[in-house]
């Protein structure tokens, strides 16, 4: 390591392959069904959804952990740390996939789910905040956006107890509030539009 530090390339290029072997031991879990044909599918088909909904997460969590490492300028100690907590709850997320594959969609394998969906969003909030401490580049994400999701997922493990769908359905509104594009990258691809002269 050089007296700079850790250079923020490293930083990401490290957590891209944790992320890539976890995205790799969820596909690892689609097993096929015992039967054939359209009864297979039918069998299949929560596991197969339950994967996209983690593909989503994990892949949300990759581009968004790519903009938050594109406003370091220094990478501290702290922000080793705090990265290496939020790669530990992401990797959390294999094993409450396989949970429901196995045991079905219950009212706690669905709460665990939801719980293990929380670890990764305070991890990032953590590894963002040792970042936001030492970094004048715009914020791609607000302290609004994250804790609404931390309150999305609580909410998502109590709804499980009364209804496992509704709790998956409040985990997918997460999802859906984080693929839109952070407001800094929208607002820069619209200063850097080129402008047409009509004189």
């Amino acid at each position: 390591m050089s007296k700079h530090g850790l250079s923020p390339g490293r930083l990401e290029a490290f957590s891209d392959g944790v992320i890539a072997v976890i995205i790799t031991i969820i596909v690892l879990e689609l097993k096929v069904p015992a039967s054939d044909g359209v009864a297979g599918l039918r069998a299949v088909a929560p596991t197969v959804f339950l994967y996209l909904l983690t593909f989503v997460q994990v892949g949300i969590y990759w581009v968004n952990h790519h903009y938050l490492v594109d406003e370091v300028v220094t990478v501290s100690h702290g922000i080793l740390w705090a990265n290496l907590v939020f790669l530990f709850c992401l990797s959390l997320f294999p094993f409450a996939t396989d949970w429901i594959g196995v045991k079905g969609l219950s009212s706690f394998s669905t709460a665990l789910y939801a719980g293990v969906s929380i670890l990764p969003g305070l991890g990032y909030m953590a590894l963002w905040m040792q970042i936001r401490a030492q970094s004048a580049a715009p914020a791609h994400a607000s302290w609004g956006k994250q804790i609404a999701s931390v309150s999305l997922y609580l909410l998502a493990i109590a709804v499980a107890y009364y209804r496992p769908a509704a709790s998956l359905a409040l985990i997918g509104i997460v999802s859906v509030i984080w693929l839109l594009p952070p407001k800094a990258e929208a607002s820069s691809e619209v200063s850097t539009t080129p402008q047409v002269d009509k004189r």
